[in-house]
């Protein structure tokens, strides 16, 4: 599970900005990759399989970089914790 903010070459479409890579992590399933994207002026954040599978939206806005960096902190946890994405763990 790694923290490593990289952007990707996803070209802006309307008033979408450039997606950069928060962070990666491993599952049973394959890997997963956490991005933040400014989607009419808010920032995103998505959970997507490195492969084919299913994408998650984990919030819709976030609010301060203080806000990003602890909902990360927590759902990487969340990750390792589970061993799988957040999203597909029933609670």
């Amino acid at each position: 599970m790694t923290h490593t903010p990289q952007t990707t070459t996803a070209a802006p479409t309307g008033t979408a900005g450039e997606r950069h890579q928060l962070a990666h992590y491993p599952t049973a399933h394959g890997e997963r990759t956490i991005y933040a994207q400014r989607v009419h002026g808010r920032v995103r954040v998505t959970d997507r399989p490195a492969t084919s599978g299913r994408s998650y939206l984990i919030t819709r806005h976030v609010a301060s970089l203080a806000e990003l960096n602890a909902l990360l902190a927590d759902y990487l946890d969340q990750a390792h914790r589970h061993g799988d994405c957040p999203m597909h763990v029933r609670w």
